[in-house]
């Protein structure tokens, strides 16, 4: 097998693949996929499994930015991870992800996350359990219920509103100090405001995209960064309650429209587990956010022979940190362990899970730094 960059002229090879894994595309949803991935194909970001000229299986590395705790860095989200039907049980897919690891670090990124279909492949290279989207089933008629100041402007939204989308997105994630929420890129947000069957609202601080599902509403992203506009696009969504029966969200655990409900005693919630990697800790732990009471320092040790381990003296404060290579004793971490430190896992859970070892006098401060309650709104 063969592992290379896909070309244009392999994109229907890769249909046949997605089709013999997930499914066929709608036929409207073809030409906008084409549209989609040209820009990977040019950037090195999606990789093809070749048994001489067949293809077998490919990769997509999706560019997206990611918060935690606030602050924006880049992150490679995988996707499309394919397998032809005759070439799995073979471990294809094993050395295909490790070639998309590789590639995502030499890219520049210092993390990654995936939606698993399976966890034991991911697990194997370096990926582990982090997040959540959390989709919420709410009754239209306790959102309508919501009463709005009447003081927050919206107007509709296109595709020509993505720069001030991805903007907001910013502005809202920071002050949030939100971790695990990502943005697409301007390009891609374009191609998204273009779906004619989706409701698209635009605030000075907040964004509302839903649309009909059967009976039902789906509210795929609604993101505000003020008490007020929080009440007028989630009572935008439920004016539609002599119709609409249930709204599904995908919501933050603690967004604040479950505050908001009059009545809330069960809630119905279905979560998408994502699984989440550093690639580069050095980098990863530098461009991440942190709170800015934090001041303490840690030895940890990453055993991670696939993105390259070491030991780092990581130095927290002022809500930042920074890596120094060292080489005395500290904790010591698998691939997996650190990653889900990173993403908030408690240093307690990570012992027990066998994914931490050595030294427990750095735990608490490690748990402090790099606590967080990660979530999406967005699959991949």
């Amino acid at each position: 097998m063969d592992i290379r960059d896909l070309t244009p002229e392999d994109l229907d090879d890769v249909l046949d693949v997605r089709k013999r894994s997930f499914g066929p595309l709608p036929a409207g949803d073809v030409e906008k996929w084409r549209r989609s991935v040209l820009p990977a194909l040019g950037e090195g970001r999606y990789l093809g499994a070749f048994d001489g000229s067949r293809l077998a299986g490919a990769a997509r590395l999706r560019q997206f930015t990611q918060w935690w705790h606030g602050k924006p860095q880049p992150m490679a989200g995988i996707a499309g991870v394919t397998i032809n039907p005759e070439d799995r049980g073979r471990g294809l897919g094993t050395r295909l992800m490790r070639a998309v690891v590789e590639r995502a670090a030499a890219l520049g990124d210092a993390v990654s996350a995936l939606y698993p279909a399976t966890t034991p492949i991911y697990r194997s290279i370096g990926y582990e359990h982090a997040g959540a989207q959390h989709n919420v089933t709410l009754p239209a008629e306790s959102l309508r219920q919501i009463r709005p100041s009447g003081q927050v402007k919206l107007r509709r939204m296109g595709p020509g509103d993505a720069a001030e989308l991805v903007s907001v997105l910013h502005r809202v994630h920071a002050a949030a100090r939100s971790s695990g929420p990502i943005s697409w890129d301007e390009p891609t947000w374009s191609l998204w405001l273009e779906n004619e069957d989706d409701f698209l609202y635009l605030a000075e601080d907040g964004f509302v995209v839903y649309s009909w599902r059967g009976d039902d509403l789906q509210v795929e992203n609604l993101v505000a960064g003020s008490g007020e506009t929080t009440r007028a696009l989630w009572s935008l969504v439920g004016s539609a309650s002599s119709i609409a029966h249930n709204v599904v969200a995908s919501v933050a655990p603690d967004d604040p429209v479950l505050w908001l409900l009059r009545e809330r005693s069960k809630d119905e919630v279905k979560q998408a587990r994502w699984m989440f990697r550093v690639l580069n800790v050095a980098a990863a732990v530098e461009r991440r956010g942190y709170p800015a009471y934090v001041a303490c320092d840690a030895v940890v040790t990453v055993d991670d022979p696939l993105a390259g381990g070491g030991t780092w003296r990581l130095e927290f404060a002022g809500g930042s940190c920074a890596a120094t290579a060292v080489s005395e004793p500290g904790v010591v971490f698998s691939a997996n362990g650190f990653s889900a430190l990173y993403a908030g896992v408690p240093t307690a859970t990570l012992r027990m899970c066998g994914l931490m070892s050595g030294d427990e006098r750095y735990d608490e401060a490690l748990d402090t730094a790099f606590a967080a309650k990660p979530y999406m709104l967005d699959s991949f």
